[in-house]
């Protein structure tokens, strides 16, 4: 009688026991339920170009509709969900970014977004510039929060360092400004480095060409970071021919009154090439001093590069291996 009394009396301790443990682990699943719950019911205020927007505390999936908004948001190591393709490289990644972008969809392009494609993503957020805002940010904004980054004023438009406020805008959106920060100081210090090599050099004239299908332009010395980059950051000085403020056409006649000691240039993929080639093979070109002394840079994607940290550590390593060839 003992022996079955005391068996039922373990049996029926057995059974509160396991009825308390279901119970804690039912307090602890509801427990972590509702904070995950709070968490995505939370959200931040985001102030930009249409006003204020309401996003998700914790963001997730993002559609970046702009090539430097990629580069802001891998410096911060946050890969976008969804990106624009650029035509002039064949409808895929940006190059200089592709290796790092691989696996994020394609939305169409700047001039051409694929709103379907990014319904499909169902995304947190959107990222886009004033220039696809103005044409189907309602449409944007009805997929998911958009928010449209840019500048203000033609001012602020031509403001070289403006980019990095478009960092810091999307480095709040994850809650990583000092971590932005910590990648703008690291770019600052390697720039100041490379100014100091630019420095030696006993001829500094510089002239930024772009090579395209028609027409041979050449780059200002402001009103655009990459431009900035050359003359004010690595120290370089403007040719004759290179204007304070405005990009210009150059036929092959006034080149050689450029009096450039390096000529950096780009060449655009859509007819450059062949423009390119046969500039080379004027006499106009072959008598430059840059030429004759192999002072040419043929730039890879600088135009692009020059808006994010991630380009500009680019364009420093490619401007000191240039110098120090």
């Amino acid at each position: 009688m003992k022996l079955k009394s005391y068996i039922m009396f373990a049996m029926v301790a057995c059974l509160f026991l396991l009825a308390a443990c279901s119970e804690t682990e039912g307090q602890k699943d509801e427990g972590a339920s509702k904070e995950e719950e709070k968490k995505q019911s939370e959200t931040k205020t985001i102030t930009h170009l249409k006003g204020e927007t309401e996003i998700p505390e914790n963001v997730d999936k993002v559609v970046a509709l702009r090539p430097s908004y990629f580069d802001h948001m891998l410096t911060i190591d946050e890969k976008p969900a969804g990106v624009t393709a650029q035509p002039q490289y064949g409808g895929d990644y940006i190059p200089y970014l592709s290796d790092q972008l691989q696996g994020a969809e394609i939305v169409g392009s700047a001039a051409e977004v694929n709103l379907e494609k990014i319904l499909e993503i169902n995304p947190d957020l959107i990222l886009a510039d004033d220039y696809i805002a103005s044409k189907i940010y309602e449409d944007l904004e009805k997929i998911a929060p958009t928010i449209v980054l840019g500048a203000e004023s033609e001012e602020d438009r031509n403001d070289p360092e403006f980019w990095k406020q478009d960092l810091m805008k999307i480095a709040k959106i994850f809650d990583k400004e000092a971590l932005a920060e910590e990648k703008i100081a690291e770019l600052e210090e390697k720039v100041a480095k490379a100014q100091e090599e630019v420095a030696k050099l006993d001829n500094k004239k510089l002239a930024f060409l772009r090579i395209r299908e028609k027409v041979i332009q050449i780059y200002p010395e402001t009103t655009h970071p990459m431009v900035d980059f050359l003359y004010t950051d690595l120290g370089f000085e403007p040719s004759d021919l290179t204007d304070p403020k405005e990009r210009g056409d150059l036929s092959m006649e006034v080149i050689p009154e450029m009096n450039a000691d390096h000529i950096f240039l780009q060449v655009d993929s859509s007819g450059g090439p062949e423009n390119y080639s046969s500039i080379q093979e004027s006499s106009l070109w072959k008598d430059l001093d840059a030429v004759e002394n192999g002072n040419v840079l043929k730039t890879d994607f600088w135009i692009y590069k020059a808006w994010g940290a991630i380009g500009r550590d680019q364009m420093v390593d490619e401007a000191m291996e240039y110098i120090n060839k």
